[in-house]
């Protein structure tokens, strides 16, 4: 095993003490956090740890995002203020910044003073310097809720490629961004309506000011304090195609009418702040309630908000996801600019995390609740693992499977890790009270001189965040370890030791280097398993580890604890649970099954074939009762796209609009897999209406979750496809209509 020795100076303990302001993208607050909020505060909190396990100084931020139309729509529905609304919501953070081990420093909100004050002079501020134009626009208005419409709350095509169910302000298909008027057949998600046009004053900031567009080119293409990329250049990239070689940008609508929950804009009644201006000054609310509370006294001294960002020293850095970056490489830094505020430093960006391929969906259970993984019992640090095993320094997707989560970390941490110091602890408490060997030169040497080798290449990686090739080089390092202690054979030696005095030394040399081994890696690994490098430092009887330490080994005789069971493997019915599949035990005890149901006209097209023997049979005379019946909610069902399924023989991907929101108020669809690929082109059914069975339970299939079953009339039997019709309602049937 080879390992380079030269250290970096850019980010060894040996460098000058950075100061740096951290944030992670503000969950919005009208629902839980979901696996990807997970993956963003973990990723950050790895590249935090590391930062302060090098000593320097990290003030980690984040808040609630609290302000917009959602909000206030969700509210209204629930019965409460959103003031109300969102308070109930905040309550719940803490059970998941706690159960994964997240070391944010400051939780606020932006429906908080400080933000309102931070927003309002943000905004005075950029009036002043000519930035803020105001002009009378024709804006959507829903005669049925009678409030003109967010961005978000319009659908229709895209302006630009023409793919369907596009939000008002940007196509998720193509990624372009354009005004809601630009959208052809827009419609109003709230009440379905087709929105009516209306005059509205608004306020804009001119993003397309020469001096902005100049500011930008420069900013997004700019280094920042230590000579490195400010941005990926996956994401340079796309700002260069933003701001275009004429560098025309369009200025920024920042203005919403009442009603509108958000954060009044100054001598302007009726007009708020839209929520993505007020959002990201969070960031520094958040910060500016940290300083002023007194959490943020520094040696004895209190410190304000002004004074730490007029800091030349101080670095902003950023965390966010590819969904939002529009708005952090745009709209902030020139906010921030021509508000005489301090710019980021970085922002780092980072892909979506999809759940076995599929694009995460509670409703579709393709969802992973972070909340039930904690109450389930399943270790935070798995996930933990898990996800730095994945990330890299790049705006790439991640995928989670069960199966490669459970071989992982049960491979990794439990075979190699822990490994390590479960099969040596014994022999050295056994032979030797618990103590290593005597001799200063035998703990250094070798095996452990090369592991603390590694120190500078690794400290590297977590500076990138490639957090995969951290994982990758101290698992290869573990495998080094555990060679090692094969190839020793001290079981054998352990035999001859009570009368061999060169066997006995011998053993006591291979469990020395072996604990001082397992101390590097724990130490190496403790950004990203802050609980199991605690216990495994509990065990060798050592207080935190820092990164210089690496380089400190154990002093000769030191005394190791006795070892306890620092972590469990994954077992399948822990996934079985997490994923929903195992049987809800508080539910009652099923019936004795009923006799095999006489046979039955075909009518069914559906992968989900077991759910048609699910139902009650017949009775003795072969009919049901309306009771029966009424058990079965049809609705008919919008085809919005159809597609091929690799892999099968048989069925199609149905995209279908029930006439069903989400809990944002917002459109969804579901996915059915549809056994009717004999029969129809994918292409011809996009646009058509069907009969969906909607109630019927979600099945997890190969392919993915089939969330219902459209029905069909068939002839076919076991030989013969023919004749296989898929049900039609009448035209004048819409979307979500129930079939009675």
């Amino acid at each position: 095993m080879t390992a380079s020795s030269t250290p970096s100076s850019a980010v060894t303990a040996g460098a000058n003490k950075r100061r740096i302001f951290v944030t992670t993208a503000l969950p919005y607050a009208n629902g839980k956090f979901h696996l990807g909020h997970m993956m963003e505060y973990i990723q950050a909190d790895i590249w935090v740890r590391f930062q302060r396990m090098q000593g320097h100084e990290v003030h980690w931020m984040c808040a609630d995002d609290t302000h917009g139309a959602p909000i206030m729509i969700a509210a209204e529905k629930a019965g409460k203020t959103p003031q109300e609304f969102v308070a109930e919501i905040a309550a719940t953070r803490k059970d998941y910044l706690d159960g994964f081990h997240l070391s944010i420093d400051n939780w606020h909100s932006t429906d908080s003073p400080e933000n309102t004050e931070l927003a309002q002079d943000i905004y005075r501020k950029l009036k002043a310097a000519g930035f803020i134009a105001t002009r009378t626009i024709e804006q959507f208005f829903d005669p049925v809720k009678s409030m003109f419409l967010p961005d978000r709350y319009i659908k229709g095509e895209c302006p630009k490629c023409g793919a369907k169910d596009q939000y008002g302000d940007s196509c998720e298909n193509c990624g372009a961004v354009y005004a809601p008027t630009d959208l052809k057949n827009p419609y109003s998600t709230l009440s379905g309506a087709t929105p009516e046009m209306r005059s509205s004053e608004h306020f804009f900031f001119k993003l397309s000011d020469p001096q902005c567009v100049e500011f930008l080119r420069g900013w997004t293409e700019g280094l920042d304090a230590h000579g490195k990329k400010r941005l990926q250049s996956e994401i340079i990239a796309k700002t260069k195609e933003w701001l275009g070689e004429d560098g025309k940008l369009g200025d920024w609508d920042i203005s919403r009418d009442a009603p509108y929950f958000g954060i009044p804009i100054p001598d302007a009644p009726g007009k708020y702040f839209y929520v993505w201006l007020d959002a990201p000054v969070g960031y520094l609310a958040s910060l500016k309630n940290y300083f002023d509370s007194g959490k943020a006294a520094h040696n004895g001294e209190t410190r304000s908000l002004a004074d730490f960002l007029a800091d030349p020293n101080t670095e902003q850095i950023h965390f966010i996801g590819k969904d939002i970056v529009y708005f952090h490489v745009l709209f902030w830094p020139a906010m921030l600019k021509f508000a005489g505020y301090k710019v980021p430093d970085s922002v780092n960006v980072h892909g979506f995390i999809t759940v076995g391929g599929e694009k995460m969906s509670k409703s579709r259970g393709t969802g992973i609740d972070p909340l039930k993984y904690l109450q389930i019992g399943m270790n935070p640090e798995w996930l933990r693992y898990y996800i730095a095993a994945k990330l890299n320094a790049n705006v790439e997707d991640v995928d989670f499977t069960a199966e490669d989560f459970m071989a992982r970390v049960n491979s990794d941490l439990i075979g190699k890790f822990v490994n390590i110091a479960s099969r040596t602890a014994g022999f050295l408490q056994k032979h030797f009270d618990g103590r290593i060997f005597e001799r200063q030169a035998v703990v250094s040497a070798g095996v452990g001189e090369d592991l603390a080798g590694l120190a500078a290449d690794l400290a590297e990686l977590y500076e990138a965040r490639d957090f995969g090739k951290v994982v990758r080089r101290v698992m290869e390092a573990a495998d080094f370890v555990n060679g090692y202690y094969d190839t020793s054979k001290p079981w054998e030696l352990a035999k001859r030791a009570p009368q061999d005095e060169a066997a006995r030394v011998q053993l006591h040399v291979v469990c020395t280097v072996v604990v001082e081994s397992f101390r590097i890696l724990a130490t190496y690994l403790a950004p990203i398993l802050p609980r199991l490098a605690s216990e495994a430092f509990a065990f060798l009887n050592l207080p935190a580890q820092q990164w210089r330490d690496i380089h400190e080994p154990l002093k000769a005789g030191h005394k190791v604890s006795p070892y306890k069971h620092l972590m469990s493997r994954v077992e399948e019915k822990q996934l079985d649970e997490l994923f929903g599949l195992l049987p809800d035990a508080s539910a009652p005890a099923k019936a004795e099954r009923p006799a095999k149901p006489q046979p039955a006209a075909k009518g069914a097209a559906s992968s989900n074939a077991a759910a048609k023997t699910a139902a009650s049979g017949p009775q003795a005379d072969g009919f049901i009762s309306i009771d029966d019946f009424a058990k079965v909610d049809l609705r008919i069902a919008k085809i919005v796209n159809a597609e091929l399924v690799e892999g099968s023989d048989k069925l199609l991907r149905l995209t279908l609009d029930v006439g069903e929101t989400n809990e944002s108020g917002q459109p969804r669809t579901r996915n059915v897999f549809s056994g009717i690929k004999s029969a129809y082109a994918p292409e011809s059914l996009i646009g058509q209406h069907t009969v969906l069975v909607a109630n019927l339970a979600p099945r997890k299939m190969k392919f993915g979750v089939s969330e219902g079953m459209v029905l069909a009339a068939s002839a076919k039997d076991d030989h013969n496809d023919a004749g296989l019709y898929l049900l039609n309602p009448h035209a004048g049937a819409r979307a979500g209509m129930k079939v009675t």
